[in-house]
């Protein structure tokens, strides 16, 4: 099929990938504009831009798909079907009606549940066991289209949202060349009124942990921001990025350190977390012994406090 494909982060390159190996004529691909990143704050190309680069396809980043000249140019490339992967615009009614199949979304949860924003770090931070990839008509609304395709996996008792989002980024690859391969066969099905959530975006203000929650919601969420943005504490005045985290036993003051040789156990509200991978100020990730081979955390320690 002649392809656009519409797509910002890593999460899409796989697949960009796997459309262009299975033979698919990618006119064009659609991506954010260069954003300021970094220390020096250059221009940077997102991960889906860079990798159409590698592969020789003409690339398109406009601010808004919302005027007539972009919509225009958009119809010129003739798509039979448009293939969107987290893109982070708005596809307005005369972009979703140009492609002669309609518009493919992959969606990164089992809907209905989770539409929105940042389904994978939702279901970790909710105790999902179970998660997938749907592949969707894109319509008006907030992923509310009839789905062609659903593929779950089992989400693991301590993944962080890293590496269920690579799981996940190769299961919508498979899953989008089945659909494209069964069309127009395939019947979609409508979503069901019951059982809707919605992935809001990660806010910045959910990252910094609260100790007085209890053991199962801080091991969740640590694990649900991992790697970014990065759960984090304060220790003796400075920020302790947390990326991987179970539940323990014990118990004491919210925020108290428990346990620091081999590992770093903290009392929650309720219960305790053993934090297994941390990063701090200046320093690479490391692995609970490695880290507090370098740094000394005496017991009693009350992490958050900024004193």
């Amino acid at each position: 099929m002649r392809l656009v494909f519409m797509g910002t982060p890593a999460f899409a390159c796989a697949p960009l990938d796997a459309l262009v190996q299975a033979g698919h004529d990618v006119a064009a691909v659609y991506t954010q504009p260069p954003r300021p990143a970094g220390r020096g704050k250059r221009a940077r190309h997102s991960a889906v831009h860079a990798r159409a680069i590698e592969l020789g396809i003409p690339v398109r980043h406009p601010t808004t798909l919302k005027s007539e000249a972009a919509q225009s140019e958009f119809a010129a490339l003739a798509p039979h079907i448009a293939v969107v992967v987290a893109y982070g615009l708005i596809l307005p009614q005369p972009v979703l009606d140009a492609p002669q199949m309609g518009c493919l979304n992959i969606h990164a949860s089992l809907l209905p549940r989770w539409r929105g924003a940042a389904p994978i770090q939702r279901a970790i931070m909710a105790g999902d066991r179970e998660t997938g990839i749907c592949i969707m008509a894109m319509e008006a609304g907030l992923d509310t289209g009839p789905v062609f395709l659903e593929k779950k996996l089992v989400v693991g008792i301590e993944e962080t949202a890293g590496e269920l989002h690579d799981r996940l980024s190769i299961l919508g690859a498979d899953a989008i060349l089945e659909v494209l391969d069964g069309l127009p066969e395939i019947t979609p099905r409508a979503q069901s009124e019951a059982g809707v959530t919605y992935a809001a975006k990660i806010d910045k203000s959910e990252a910094q942990v609260d100790w007085t929650q209890d053991a199962e919601t801080i091991a969740r969420t640590i694990r649900g921001l991992a790697p970014i943005p990065g759960a984090w504490t304060l220790m003796n005045g400075k920020r302790l990025k947390l990326l991987r985290a179970r539940v323990e036993t014990g118990g004491g003051a919210p925020g108290e350190v428990l346990t620091s040789d081999t590992a770093l156990t903290v009392a929650a509200g309720s219960g305790a977390v053993g934090i297994t991978e941390l990063q701090g100020e200046g320093r690479g990730r490391q692995m609970a012994p490695d880290f507090l081979r370098g740094t000394r955390v005496t017991p009693g320690t009350i992490l958050g406090d900024s004193r």
